[in-house]
């Protein structure tokens, strides 16, 4: 059996390999943002695509949700995953760049029909509705947002029979280093 969990090498590997097979499947993850109002806002997106090589992630989104409100006053999020097959929790901070418009058509076009519905919700989401089903779905690619999250750090807890936690970021090119679970 492979002890990934031993080194930082193989526990860096390890995370980024969970986070591509995460975005291959289509894993809910959780999405923090700071509001406007400086509140904590955490919710659950699903990972799109992971870059190993320049540690980017890609979630989409409506471009009229909050959470852009959020990320153009403050473009830093932090993402959570957890993998209980592993018992591993990732979980990584970054930079968020909003991509719209004729720059995330090809990730339009490969959305499958049922779920654009997501993105072209009136009226926008979050704001007052009247019944619970008060709203209307129409797919809308000018509202398709891609976030595009350049990792600056990631913290993993590995919490097999022995713990182990490791951190890794940017400063420092990624080396790593153990820290106190």
């Amino acid at each position: 059996m492979n002890n990934w969990w031993e080194t930082l090498d193989g526990t860096q590997a390890q995370v980024w390999d969970r986070l591509t097979q995460g975005a291959d499947k289509r894993t809910h993850v959780a999405l923090g943002t700071v509001s406007i109002d400086g509140q904590p806002e955490v919710r659950t997106v699903v990972l799109r695509d992971v870059d190993p090589k320049t540690r980017r992630l890609e979630l989409y989104t409506d471009l009229q949700s909050d959470k852009i409100t959020s990320l153009r006053n403050n473009p830093k999020a932090a993402i959570h995953l957890w993998d209980a097959d592993l018992a591993l929790q990732i979980r990584v901070q970054a930079d968020v760049t909003i991509l719209t418009g004729d720059a995330v058509m090809d990730r339009w076009n490969a959305v499958p029909d049922h779920s654009r519905n997501s993105y072209g919700i009136t009226p926008a989401p979050g704001l007052p509705i009247l019944e619970s089903t008060a709203y209307t779905k129409k797919p809308d690619p000018a509202v398709f947002a891609v976030l595009s999250c350049q990792a600056t750090h990631i913290d993993a807890v590995y919490l097999g029979d022995i713990h182990r936690r490791a951190a890794f970021s940017q400063v420092g090119d990624w080396t790593g280093k153990w820290l106190a679970p």
